[in-house]
């Protein structure tokens, strides 16, 4: 067995706003796990979303805390964005622009990839990813064209 990611776990002010964003990129994601527990200060939800193998777990955050909205991305310590690679690159930005998703950055002058950038609701950003190559020495090739 090789070693992968198999989940990230993100607190999220709304649970059900994370999931129609994640939706959008992956309509086949499905809720796989719902829970609330109860916790000193009160309860708190926390959902696996995802396929079978690879899933985001979202939680609120712990009652009676003050959580802050996400930190500007490239500027402070931490996660800038998670990446989804995506067979259909049209279908998903389609369906994202659909949804009133904005696109913060569009990335087409690589020789074996396309990129898009979005944020959700709550402002975490998610990059989408399409490789035009099967071959791991172009998917992984980093100039420009």
């Amino acid at each position: 067995m090789s070693t992968y990611l198999e989940h990230a776990n993100l607190t999220v002010p709304n649970i059900e706003q994370a999931i129609d964003f994640l939706r959008t990129v992956e309509p086949d994601f499905k809720v796989r796990h719902d829970q609330i527990d109860q916790v000193e200060n009160g309860r708190r939800r926390w959902v696996h979303f995802g396929s079978e193998r690879v899933y985001i777990a979202l939680q609120e955050a712990e009652p009676g805390s003050q959580p802050q909205m996400p930190r500007r991305s490239y500027e402070n310590y931490g996660i800038n964005h998670l990446g989804w690679v995506v067979d259909d690159f049209d279908a998903v930005l389609s369906r994202l622009h659909q949804q009133g998703y904005k696109q913060s950055l569009l990335i087409t002058d690589e020789k074996f990839r396309l990129r898009a950038y979005y944020h959700d609701a709550a402002g975490f950003e998610w990059e989408i990813i399409h490789y035009l190559s099967d071959k791991d020495e172009q998917r992984n090739f980093y100039e420009s064209t």
